[in-house]
């Protein structure tokens, strides 16, 4: 491992990493799902509630004109971290599903009519398929899948002969919470762009594993999550370029939102603020922008180079036992710290029970990707996801344990 990337001293920050699951040393494999939180923002999100708590905007005494610094400021740090232009292009949102929720029904329902087409990928996260689903029944668009090549990567040169004029939204994830592909979107951004249609990035499994710059991307939204980056539950953020902010409608309706109501109409307030309807989650606004400053101190290029090897290293052992059937693209080319897979003769879930018997913690499912294993024509897999705290002695175990699971199905060694 790179000596600058100090391992020891990132386990100690996480206290959850001292549990002992059914008396084994816990190895947490399921960071795609969601992680584990530093000290450092447990303790931002206290010190809020111990000395800042109030609402916010509204207020005119010293808690609230100290929690709405807080709250706007963490806007800025978060506009900072993504690349945006404009602290106003950010929305908070209680996770990456509310925020594209809110571009289906607050733009596309607006924008999209009979015949136009809606391009998304067969990997997507039920998040990025239902809701254009719903849109494409009550608009008459069209929904269009991009699917897969042999390696199990997205089909690039597809792509390229479905995009056209017709095509108003391209709507497609950055990683694979599956294969953990990481897609070529500026590619797709720009084929799409030459259309005239619009991209939304689905960026819940990389926004938290590796730099990402909406400026540079040129997406027109994006959304991710706290939780999967070392923040809290419960927040989220939608980005939404600064040329599109008068584009998009209001979602929600209520307090704050709003610049004047009178009995029978309103006018809403400018962006953000006409995205944010009600009591924001501060606390949670405050535990983000702590997430991002740690993952920052460490360095998203060395927390990628860091997903990389432990990924490389699991890949390169599991291949070469001839019972593991792994999803996905054995190469690390353009590929994530996720790794999903299939033991001969045995259900994802038996896979995921025995080794949660030796402490290890991992996924099993259909991730919410059925489309996705269907085309695969698997019913689930169990899934292994790292992150900042995972350790090469930990991929050692957890492989160590697989070569035991066809032992309890009387398969041999």
């Amino acid at each position: 491992m790179d000596n600058t990337f100090d391992i020891k001293q990132i386990r100690k920050d996480f206290p959850i990493l001292q549990t002992t699951a059914y008396g084994k040393p816990l190895i947490y494999l399921d960071s795609g799902a969601t992680t584990q939180k530093p000290v450092q923002v447990i303790k931002a999100m206290e010190r809020y509630y111990k000395e800042q708590n109030a609402n916010i905007h509204r207020g005119a005494h010293y808690l609230s004109i100290m929690a709405t610094e807080a709250h706007e400021t963490a806007r800025e740090r978060v506009a900072g971290f993504i690349g945006a232009s404009n602290s106003s292009s950010i929305i908070f949102t209680r996770n990456a599903t509310e925020g594209i929720n809110l571009i289906a029904y607050a733009w596309a329902m607006d924008h999209l009519k009979a015949g136009d087409e809606i391009i998304l990928t067969i990997a997507e996260h039920h998040s990025n398929i239902l809701p254009w689903q719903y849109v494409a029944q009550k608009t008459g668009a069209i929904l269009k899948y991009i699917y897969l090549t042999e390696n199990e990567r997205l089909d690039i040169d597809q792509y390229r002969k479905m995009i056209n004029s017709k095509v108003k939204l391209v709507t497609i994830q950055h990683m694979s919470n599956v294969l953990g592909i990481i897609n070529p979107v500026e590619e797709i951004i720009s084929l799409a762009h030459e259309k005239g249609a619009r991209v939304l990035v689905d960026g819940a499994q990389s926004v938290p594993h590796m730099p990402v710059d909406v400026s540079k991307l040129d997406c027109d939204f994006l959304v991710f999550s706290a939780h999967k980056m070392c923040g809290p539950m419960g927040i989220g953020v939608l980005y939404i370029k600064e040329n599109m902010l008068d584009q998009v409608n209001p979602f929600l309706f209520g307090g704050e939102m709003i610049a004047e109501v009178e009995e029978q109409s309103a006018t809403f307030a400018p962006a953000p603020l006409k995205f944010e309807a009600g009591t924001p989650n501060v606390g949670g606004t405050i535990g983000l922008v702590s997430a991002i400053d740690y993952l920052q101190s460490i360095g998203m290029d060395k927390i990628l180079e860091h997903e990389r090897q432990l990924t490389s290293f699991a890949i390169k052992k599991m291949s070469s036992l001839d019972f593991i059937k792994i999803h996905g693209p054995l190469n690390m080319e353009n590929r994530g710290g996720v790794i999903s897979f299939s033991v001969k003769g045995v259900h994802p879930h038996d896979v995921a029970t025995i080794l949660d018997q030796d402490g290890i913690a991992v996924r099993s499912g259909h991730h919410c990707a059925q489309p996705l294993m269907k085309y695969l024509d698997v019913p689930a897999t169990s899934r292994a996801s790292f992150y900042i705290y995972n350790t090469m002695e930990e991929v050692e175990i957890f492989i160590d344990r697989l070569k035991n699971i066809r032992k309890w199905f009387k398969y041999g060694s």
